[in-house]
């Protein structure tokens, strides 16, 4: 997988990031953390691992996973959490149904047949089924989990969406955007474990609110 690179946005994941860089040591793939300047206890607690830091210009989810897709020089990236919940042993399936099958961004999915979660919520579940919905009626979008970041795809395809949300809009701007460019999207079954420390990063209220205006915004957004 040398043609790989994950992107990994780790705030305040001092006590998960070491655990999950360990178990990435058996995998031949690059790994980009992104981090602000401020969060000098993740920088620390990642110092002895060989990763490359990338820090973010400005605060929020997406503006880490849009400056580390545009830092990526490999064909492909994958978007990977810090805090465990991935299983790295997906990720030659997701690979090879980019290579081979050549889908343009592959998207993993809880609600996919063989799949499920350690790590979802009533509320996330709710959330996540509504959001995907959305997006199958409104955007045609062949994927049953928008909300789940756990995505491989080609960069330079995707470097080319114009991708500006800063904050967790950028969830569904990805796909979205990649609908409208034309690129070939698929789901495929994906287990999340449970997470190894800290709490979820997304208000389910708040954030659920500005993916909805993210997604109203982008429903009339038209590619330059």
């Amino acid at each position: 997988m040398d043609n790989l690179t994950l992107i990994i946005p780790a705030k305040n994941e001092k006590e998960s990031l070491p655990s999950v860089l360990k178990e990435l040591d058996k995998f031949n793939l690059k790994i980009f953390v992104i981090l602000e300047k401020e969060d000098t206890e993740t920088i620390e607690a990642i110092q002895n691992f060989n990763c490359k830091l990338i820090y973010q210009s400005h605060r929020g989810y997406g503006n880490a996973l849009i400056e580390g897709i545009h830092n990526v020089t490999s064909k492909y990236f994958c978007i990977f959490n810090a805090d465990g919940s991935f299983n790295p042993a997906e990720l030659e399936k997701m690979l090879t149904l980019a290579e081979i099958n050549h889908n343009d961004l592959v998207f993993g999915s809880r609600y996919e047949k063989n799949a499920g979660s350690e790590d979802d919520t009533i509320i996330t579940f709710i959330g996540n089924k509504v959001f995907s919905f959305f997006g199958k009626i409104f955007f045609l979008l062949p994927i049953s989990d928008i909300l789940y970041t756990f995505v491989l795809g080609n960069t330079e395809k995707t470097k080319n969406l114009e991708l500006s949300q800063k904050d967790f809009g950028f969830c569904v701007e990805l796909p979205i955007k990649a609908k409208k460019f034309g690129l070939k999207i698929i789901s495929t079954n994906s287990y999340e474990r449970k997470r190894i420390g800290g709490k979820k990063k997304v208000n389910a209220f708040k954030d659920g609110f500005l993916i909805l205006l993210s997604m109203i915004k982008l429903f009339f957004w038209k590619k330059n």
